[in-house]
């Protein structure tokens, strides 16, 4: 049979925009729908402008700490409006981009909200295309809990787009989101609170790195209160909200943002045409080369559940590629070692094992671990205190997990993945001459394990 495009793909966003230009590139005919915006939550509502956002959080931080090295400065004043501004046109001319690199490679970009008939068939403003391959990378979308009253708060989404600066901000959530908005809108002046229904934030997370988070955040101001929930929420005359939280007590603000967990986007998507599963979280369900209970049709990134991170969609998308239309290069996905940061304030970076689960999997564990308060602070009040741990295989010495809380740290745990991917012991990390002064050396330097 003959189809108007071997793939087609729904979603533009990272795993969606790789697939395609690569499928493309290998000789593929491909089309990609996109009903909202080129790049998907990454470059739009996520990755990318939240970086943009703690990048301004963290002035604060460097206006202060500037008075220790010898600069004398005016009073400083922050502009909500000049940031958002900035940030939106910086996501334009990203979009641009993404434009230019699907037209160029040869993509066929339709515009507008992509439903599948049947197998091989996608319906879109009213006309019909047939494919081989359909593969589906309409990713997630925040998801908030219905409580009474939640009209009125806010999700990632929407926090982009706020008109001006709350000055009073209840977070709610206890994933990475949550963390990284409750210390974007505490450095920018907001008050803030982080409101998380369990014992402490960041399940799954070492608990070392989790605890020492927590620390770093109260020294900045961040009111954090756990075991705490939001039964209902009313909006107040004068437009100040009221959370009345399930213990009773009433708190204030002027903003509710949620960051409560994200769901697949299926909205109208028309999988109910197909045989297509989902799992019982809700997500589709595909095999190891992301296929379907359907084989014409695939899934990847975050619509599936997997690991929801922008590098793993991108992973993904070019090995699809790879299998369909160039097997001899194809390779699975290894989702072992992936590393990933948090760009809370301060940031985290981790790759491999926490402690917690190198016990659960049954290794004898080293753990090396170092506190210590960074050299560029050393001339000014701050009190940040950096955390840096490796968690060793005691029985091969192999390094299973490396974990930071300070400055750069996702920056630095970059390079240390490579060395956990390759399979380093502990000992190469001690034969590794460190680069000095840095706060970098102290991974291989660590001499004494804390405990074992």
């Amino acid at each position: 049979m003959t189809y108007d495009f071997d793939l087609f793909v729904i979603g533009a966003g990272s795993g969606g925009m790789r697939a395609a230009r690569f499928a493309a590139g290998y000789g593929a005919r491909v089309a990609v729908a996109e009903s909202r915006y080129l790049g998907g939550t990454c470059v739009n509502v996520g990755c990318v402008p939240k970086k943009l956002l703690v990048y301004g959080a963290h002035f604060a931080d460097d206006f202060e700490q500037a008075q220790g090295f010898g600069w004398a400065l005016g009073e400083a004043r922050f502009d909500w409006s000049t940031l958002i501004s900035n940030k939106n046109r910086e996501i334009e001319r990203l979009n641009g981009i993404y434009r230019n690199l699907l037209v160029n490679s040869g993509v066929t970009l339709l515009e507008g909200h992509a439903r599948i008939v049947d197998d091989h068939t996608v319906e879109l403003g009213g006309k019909r295309y047939s494919a081989k391959h359909i593969l589906i990378a309409t990713g997630g979308w925040p998801q908030m809990p219905e409580v009474p009253g939640h009209e009125h708060a806010i999700g990632s989404n929407e926090a982009f787009f706020l008109e001006q600066l709350p000055k009073r901000v209840l977070v709610v959530g206890g994933g990475y989101i949550a963390v990284e908005f409750a210390s974007i809108f505490n450095g920018l002046g907001a008050k803030t609170s982080l409101l998380y229904r369990g014992d402490l934030f960041l399940r799954g997370f070492d608990k070392a790195v989790r605890l020492h988070l927590q620390e770093e955040l109260n020294k900045r101001g961040v009111d954090l209160q756990f075991n705490s929930d939001i039964a209902r929420i009313d909006r107040q005359a004068d437009g100040s909200l009221l959370a009345t939280l399930k213990d009773g007590r009433v708190l204030e603000a002027d903003c509710i943002f949620y960051a409560t967990g994200r769901r697949p986007m299926l909205d109208n998507l028309g999988l109910e045409n197909t045989p297509v599963q989902l799992d019982k979280r809700g997500f589709i369900e595909v095999d190891e080369q992301y296929q379907t209970s359907t084989p014409s049709i695939l899934a990847i990134g975050d619509v599936i559940g997997r690991v929801q991170l922008t590098p793993v969609a991108l992973a993904e998308g070019m090995a699809v590629a790879r299998r369909l239309f160039k097997p001899e290069e194809y390779r699975k996905v290894d989702y072992r070692m992936i590393p990933t940061a948090v760009f809370s304030l301060p940031n985290i970076g981790t790759v491999g094992l926490s402690e917690e689960q190198a016990k659960e999997e049954g290794y004898s564990v080293q753990v090396f671990e170092s506190r210590f308060r960074p050299m560029k602070l050393t001339m000014t009040e701050s009190q940040e205190r950096t955390l840096m741990k490796l968690v060793v295989d005691a029985a091969t010495d192999r390094v299973l997990g490396c974990h930071m809380v300070g400055p750069d740290a996702g920056e630095i745990v970059q390079g240390l993945a490579v060395a956990l991917k390759a399979g380093a012991t502990k000992q190469l990390f001690d034969e590794t001459i460190g680069v000095h002064p840095t706060a970098a050396e102290e991974f291989v330097t660590m001499r004494t394990p804390v405990s074992s």
